[in-house]
């Protein structure tokens, strides 16, 4: 489906879109300053210096077969840059639940087959994709290759840097505490090409993806405080003290050991991560990636919301099956299940049952 039509079948989320793009540019801008202290003179220099023509260079491109992009919504295409050569392979991610395949890969009559009839063709398209979201479509916003070369360097010393510091930490890490402890000999420091990549990715408008839903995370060097967070006992998992605690101590409290905090608070580098190993995994298909991942600063896993689910379930909690587990319906039954992102939702985000609505 052509971006443009999505985009007039949800106006709504385009003007908000078009205004959190704004602010997103200006209130990282403020940000950035604010914690220049936080940086090396060397690395403030370089940004400084290379701002200009840096942002010209990392936008992603789309499939020749796909409609182009309204000129104010043209990417221009990543130049090559010959510092690394490409994995032979992508990464394991394995023991992340939030990559989970999904149920079917392969689009079938049984998944379509309650299409609404009467809808506009371009709705039906919109719809189709949307529940087969693991399966890569015309117009889908791909990486180039020297896009993936970085995709690359950028998840090997990622993966490095959370194995060195721990998966509880690593899902509250900002962007400089990432950088200083990248730093250390067992990671490696961040090249100049990695930290533009990661920032012009993250002031990428996600709408040129199809993903249209708001972005709660204004600033690339934004940080999560951990006084404002707790560690919830036997789940590894973070969780907001305000808002999100009080929810899951009921939801905890009504189902017992039955449920579980699959996925609880995620800094800017924990959705960077998640993301573009989805992307990594998808030959650098940033459309698909956004479709079961918010990109980077749009997640709202950033500031309260958190997934639950069945104990014993494993990865099948991120799938279809959760509906039909007894912590769903029980809790879908009692009205604790306040979903972000719906069965056929216009947001450009796959059907996500397990995802739990704490800031609006």
């Amino acid at each position: 489906m052509a971006l443009g039509c999505l985009l007039e079948l949800s106006p709504f989320a385009s003007e908000a879109l078009a205004a959190d793009s704004s602010a997103s540019r200006k209130t990282s801008g403020r940000s950035r300053k604010k914690k220049a202290t936080s940086r090396s003179r060397k690395t403030d220099s370089r940004r400084t210096n290379t701002a200009k023509d840096s942002s010209k260079q990392f936008a992603p491109k789309q499939q020749p077969a796909a409609k182009s992009l309204p000129p104010d919504q043209a990417q221009p295409q990543m130049q090559p840059e010959a510092i690394a050569k490409p994995l032979q392979k992508p990464l394991s991610h394995a023991d992340e639940p939030d990559l989970a395949p999904a149920s079917s890969t392969k689009i079938t009559s049984k998944q379509d087959a309650d299409l609404p009839a009467n809808a506009p063709e371009e709705v039906r398209d919109y719809l189709v994709k949307m529940r087969n979201y693991d399966i890569p479509f015309p117009g889908d916003v791909i990486l180039p290759p020297s896009g993936q070369v970085l995709l690359n360097t950028v998840m090997a010393r990622l993966d490095r840097l959370q194995g060195h510091i721990g998966h509880g930490h690593f899902y509250l890490l900002g962007l400089d505490e990432a950088i200083s402890y990248a730093k250390r000999p067992a990671i490696g420091a961040f090249t100049r090409q990695e930290l533009d990549f990661l920032e012009n990715l993250f002031h990428v408008d996600a709408a040129a993806y199809g993903f249209l839903d708001k972005k709660p995370l204004k600033a690339f060097t934004a940080t999560i405080a951990k006084s404002q967070v707790i560690k919830v006992p036997g789940m590894g998992n973070y969780i907001y003290k305000e808002g999100a605690l009080e929810k899951w101590t009921e939801i905890r409290r009504l189902l017992g050991d039955d449920v579980i905090l699959s996925s609880g608070v995620r800094g800017v580098i924990k959705q960077f991560y998640l993301f573009l190993a989805k992307a990594q995994h998808n030959g650098g298909n940033m459309s698909l990636a956004s479709r079961s991942l918010a990109p980077p600063g749009y997640s709202f896993h950033a500031v309260g919301d958190f997934d639950v689910g069945q104990r014993g379930l494993g990865v099948q909690n991120f799938m279809a099956e959760f509906t039909r587990t007894p912590v769903y319906q029980e809790l879908s039954e009692r009205g604790y299940i306040s979903l972000r992102y719906p069965r056929d939702n216009f947001l450009g985000v796959r059907f996500e049952p397990w995802h739990v609505k704490v800031t609006s």
